[in-house]
């Protein structure tokens, strides 16, 4: 709304409008003496005359205003808290400069949306009525548009980065133990100590260490249900994304180079587009494959990669994928339950490594400590599951 090209008025409308405004108080003053209805009838029918020549142009300008402007009052409210702070920042001084004359020009437009909303009113009805009010505050909104327009993405823009960096600096403030990442130069690197998913509560989360760079620079995760593979996935990828807005991450130690993230992670099929989840899989899979091509330094993050296919195709659609990402670059780890793709690792001009998630079963009972080993899961916890809940397996 504020963008959009504002809807033009002459510019003899607001001072012609005043003047028929004040021929209608004369009007109404002689009507209310005694003297007749001539007078207010006749400024009337010049008043109405004068509104048709816009072309129903006021109730445009009106109606597209409404919703917008009560939306920038509510920024209005947290303005004065951002002017009110001294700032030595420099990030946040510029971030501050942006928000120049916001307060002044969000006022301007409060007080025409406050007249606006008085129209509603039905003593202020007539009044209105006589002084021209709707065409008044319809030329006040595009001024205002012409006047201010351009600069309310930057007013959004600023206040946004702001809630951001509050958001940032709350997680530092509530988790002062976490570190700020080391972002270095050089071929892509995550060398993560003693990382943890950073919405877990500390009692819970369990740390573990990871490394990708060349000579591995894939890692093969396997491991049993429920063990923590997928949890791991988020864990890193979340880490990166904070690290490369310039947040702490839940960890030790962790040493980066700049990094874009590719996920494949909870891909679903869709009825209303008509594709299965396999086919939304593999148009995910291709967009990590050229986000690996188009930039330097891609983390690509792929959970139980082409489960929904035979083991045939799984295996040889996996491999020229990884085979693409490696091949171009990139670093990141890929899940499975085929134990056929673990051997995927150990053939030659492949820079990958098995890891694995395990389980173990004590007194009947499975239990899980969520480790990242080295190697190749050795079983399956599948069937014991369904036994668990009662499915006769």
């Amino acid at each position: 709304w504020a963008t959009a090209t504002p809807i033009e008025f002459p510019g003899w409308a607001r001072s012609g409008g005043i003047l028929l405004a004040s021929f209608n108080c004369i009007g109404a003053i002689l009507w209310a003496t005694g003297s007749g209805l001539l007078a207010l009838f006749v400024s009337g029918a010049f008043s109405g005359a004068y509104v048709s020549v816009f072309r129903g142009a006021p109730g445009k300008s009106v109606k597209g205003a409404k919703d917008p402007a009560r939306d920038l009052g509510r920024l209005a409210m947290l303005l004065p808290c951002i002017e009110k702070e001294s700032f030595s920042s420099p990030l946040m001084a510029d971030i501050r400069a942006r928000l120049s004359g916001a307060v002044v020009g969000i006022e301007r437009l409060q007080k025409w949306l406050y007249l606006l909303d008085s129209l509603g009113n039905q003593i202020i009805m007539p009044i209105a009525a006589i002084l021209l009010l709707p065409l008044q505050i319809a030329i006040g909104f595009e001024a205002w548009r012409r006047q201010y327009g351009q600069q309310v993405a930057e007013w959004i823009d600023a206040i946004g980065e702001i809630e951001s960096l509050c958001s940032l600096a709350s997680m530092r403030f509530e988790h002062p133990e976490d570190v700020f990442p080391e972002i270095v130069d050089g071929r892509p690197l995550l060398r993560a100590v003693a990382m943890a998913h950073p919405l877990l509560p500390e009692n819970a989360a369990v740390r573990n260490d990871l490394t990708l760079w060349d000579p591995e620079s894939l890692l093969i995760v396997s491991g049993s249900n429920m063990s923590g593979k997928s949890t791991f996935l988020r864990t890193t990828g979340a880490n990166v994304a904070l690290a490369m807005a310039g947040s702490c991450v839940r960890a030790r130690e962790f040493k980066l180079t700049p990094l874009s993230i590719g996920a494949s992670i909870r891909t679903q099929d869709s009825l209303e587009a008509g594709i299965s989840r396999f086919y939304a899989e593999i148009l995910r899979l291709r967009r990590v494959v050229e986000l690996s091509r188009e930039r330097h330094g891609v983390l690509f993050l792929l959970d139980e990669i082409l489960q929904g296919t035979n083991s045939h195709d799984r295996r040889i659609g996996a491999e020229a994928v990884l085979r693409a990402l490696v091949h171009s670059g990139a670093i990141g780890m890929a899940t499975t339950h085929d134990l056929a793709l673990a051997e995927i690792a150990s053939k030659p001009g492949y820079p990958s490594a098995n890891v694995h998630f395990a389980d173990q079963l004590v007194d009947g009972k499975m239990g899980f400590d969520y480790q990242l080993r080295p190697g190749v899961v050795q079983h399956s916890n599948a069937l014991e599951l369904m036994r668990s809940i009662g499915l006769e397996v």
